[in-house]
């Protein structure tokens, strides 16, 4: 069983017509948690029923809570989710949060040196205070996770790349790896040649870019690995992402091979896509059938 810790931001998705626990680290970590990893998270909510619910609902999916730290001084975190008419997410984060002031203590410190991987993410970033715990306890990490979240106006150039420097894995989307790419001084074009730029520039081996319903690219240990997505109803995609680099990273890490795990990695983010909210249970019954479908019979 793999020990993993995931850090950052856990909060309320606040949808037009309702609300759900979300938070990218905290999607990751239920995924992982899913596939039967043991699995913490490192993170603050407020003094509050909001925090309360938060830390009940981790508890009740499997997630060691002991290093969720419980600020008085800010609330629990929340978010406005507002999304097209294709199912796309865009954003409005409240600051400051509970999760904008993670400490460093001798507990985080402990669980991420004992962990197989850490797993954290950019946003978390945003503000000094957690910031400064991330950088702290990357250096204590054995295998580090890096799950870019690029939310305007809550990044820095130089941010990035400081934790693009120190992971050992890194997950973007396709117009982030554009975005990073260009800050680098990438002149190529195509995603792959990109890829494989920011791979050199970053010294880091593993890298994968997923491309919404067209699938996912992997770069691992210098060869590529493609999936080309599958035919789903978006219904919406607030945590497919999360989900895809949870399964990605279970398979990975239980040395399963790069394109066996890609292929699942994207069939656990399509059959999140098509479903309400970032944390649908997933059977092994509906991925087998989702992954092998039965043909259909001749007329």
């Amino acid at each position: 069983m793999l020990k993993i810790t995931c850090f950052g931001e856990v909060l309320w998705d606040v949808f037009p017509n309702h609300k759900k626990i979300g938070g990218a680290p905290l999607n990751v970590a239920c995924r992982l948690r899913s596939f039967n990893n043991d699995v913490s998270m490192i993170s603050a909510v407020g003094n509050d029923t909001s925090g309360n619910r938060i830390l009940d609902f981790l508890q009740g999916q499997g997630v060691n809570t002991d290093c969720i730290q419980i600020q008085k001084e800010y609330k629990t975190g929340k978010v406005k989710v507002m999304l097209n008419d294709k199912g796309a997410a865009s954003y409005d984060i409240n600051y400051p949060r509970a999760w904008d002031k993670i400490q460093l203590t001798k507990e985080n410190v402990e669980i991420v040196e004992k962990s197989d991987a850490f797993v954290f993410g950019s946003l978390v970033a945003r503000d000094d205070s957690s910031k400064q715990t991330l950088y702290d306890l990357i250096e204590r990490a054995n295998y580090k996770v890096f799950d870019l979240n690029l939310r305007a106006p809550y990044y820095k150039k130089e941010v990035l790349f400081h934790l693009m420097e120190r992971a050992d894995f890194i997950k973007f989307n396709d117009d982030e790896l554009y975005e990073v790419s260009k800050y680098l001084g990438s002149k190529y074009y195509s995603l792959e040649q990109n890829l494989i730029y920011v791979s050199k520039k970053t010294n880091t081996k593993h890298i994968c870019v997923t491309k919404g319903e067209h699938g996912a690219v992997l770069l691992y240990n210098e060869k590529l690995y493609y999936n080309s997505g599958y035919s789903i109803k978006v219904i919406d995609t607030v945590g497919s992402g999360d989900s895809f680099l949870g399964a990605l990273i279970s398979q990975l890490l239980n040395k399963i091979p790069p394109q066996k795990a890609i292929n699942f990695a994207c069939a656990i983010g399509a059959l999140v896509a098509q479903s309400e909210g970032a944390n649908p249970d997933i059977t092994d019954e509906e991925l087998n059938a989702f992954m092998n479908p039965l043909p259909q019979e001749v007329l």
